[in-house]
């Protein structure tokens, strides 16, 4: 939904209004508020907070799926290394990079 220069209104409005505009967003309306003329925060109605923290989730699901589908496609191509060995490279570049800042 887009905001409209309607919804945009100063804190100390909000304040003084606050029923009055929990009822708009309770209708559909989304409000940005503003502080010393900058956005400050926003009301939304639950059901949409709720929506959009479960595609926030879901984008995560996603991320992760991909980011297994990129490591096995690494295991089946042969690019691993072990745990230890991993670990051990990881400890030689700190130990060059401390070296190498004194």
């Amino acid at each position: 939904m887009a905001i409209s220069a309607s919804d945009v209104i100063p804190l100390t409005h909000a304040r003084a209004h606050f029923s009055e505009l929990a009822e708009d967003v309770k209708a559909g309306a989304e409000k940005l508020t503003t502080k010393n003329g900058e956005a400050f925060i926003a009301l939304i109605d639950v059901d949409c907070l709720d929506y959009n923290h479960q595609l926030e989730r879901e984008r995560i699901h996603l991320l992760l799926i991909d980011e297994v589908s990129k490591g096995l496609d690494d295991v089946a191509a042969g690019r691993v290394e072990g745990a230890r060995s991993a670990i051990q490279s990881i400890k030689r570049r700190r130990l060059a990079a401390a070296v190498n800042a004194a």
